[in-house]
């Protein structure tokens, strides 16, 4: 078992959808995973900006709607080859922005934006990307599923930053463990769920958080962090240019270097993932396995 984590530049586009496919795809050749997405990249922020206007009573929410929409419809139109098989996501995209809408219009109504309703609007960015990601694989043959990561990710209420219940969580995975066994799982990143039902979020780069944890409730052998840098580096490539990749290091060296280096990325990754054979962060930018890996 292993479990594949891309981030929101991996899936930016359908042609970096595209590259994805085809990583997995070989990746499949070793056996069963559980492949965890972010949302597009931009789509977290941008349903942000959708709850906060939508509160300041700023009607340029339904604008911002509108593009996420046409984003995703256009990556559909672009992913799926046939009429056939578009026609099959198509309704249920137009279904989930008609629902984000509803949900704008009653922030907007009220005046005020809570942190679960937050919670619940930035959740549908994940949601969005893991059932289109889905729906790909499934047109390329492969025996893939969507499975909801609220369904066994229990979390307490803090919303925006919700705490992981490792033992219900553990408890509530059996199930999604014995269905991977033997096809792929599509799963979105980021979000849980709390013991009422609620829908929450584990913070800004989660869906590290969220593979991490299902790498060790399926007792996988191996984790890969897809990104669109190449592994791990000696500073944040974005503020210093002369930045070099770390070719080898330690768990605890790896769990060190997010809090001085890199603002968060790969933060989450805890205690939880020494238990595996492997960590590998790569490169997922143009398809290539260049990847550092920590021991």
């Amino acid at each position: 078992m292993q479990v594949l984590k891309f981030g929101g530049t991996s899936v930016a586009s359908a042609e970096n959808i595209t590259k994805v496919i085809a990583i997995v795809t070989h990746a499949l050749t070793a056996g069963p995973a559980i492949v965890v997405v972010s949302a597009l990249s931009g789509t977290t922020d941008a349903l942000i900006s959708v709850g906060r206007d939508a509160a300041a009573g700023q009607e340029r929410f339904r604008a911002t709607l509108r593009h996420l929409e046409e984003r995703h419809l256009t990556v559909a139109e672009q992913l799926l080859p046939t009429a056939e098989d578009q026609a099959a996501i198509q309704p249920w995209l137009t279904a989930q922005f008609a629902e984000l809408a509803t949900l704008a219009d009653g922030i907007f109504a009220l005046g005020e934006l809570s942190a679960r309703t937050l919670d619940r609007l930035m959740s549908y960015g994940e949601i969005l990307s893991s059932q289109l990601i889905a729906k790909a694989f499934q047109v390329k043959g492969l025996p893939a599923f969507w499975g909801d990561s609220r369904h066994w990710l229990r979390t307490d209420s803090t919303f925006g930053a919700a705490r992981v219940d490792e033992v219900t969580s553990q408890r509530l995975s059996h199930e999604l463990a014995a269905k991977v066994v033997d096809s792929l799982c599509i799963m979105p990143g980021f979000i849980g769920a709390d013991a009422a039902g609620n829908t929450t979020t584990l913070g800004r780069g989660g869906s590290d958080y969220t593979a991490a944890l299902a790498a060790a409730m399926v007792e996988a052998d191996k984790l890969e962090i897809w990104t669109d840098v190449s592994g791990m580096l000696t500073a944040d490539p974005r503020l210093v240019r002369s930045a070099q990749p770390i070719s080898r290091l330690s768990y605890e060296e790896a769990m060190e270097l997010p809090h001085r280096l890199h603002r968060g990325r790969v933060q989450h990754l805890g205690p939880e993932v020494r238990q595996l054979h492997g960590l590998l962060v790569a490169e997922a930018a143009d398809g290539l396995r260049r990847a550092h890996q920590a021991r």
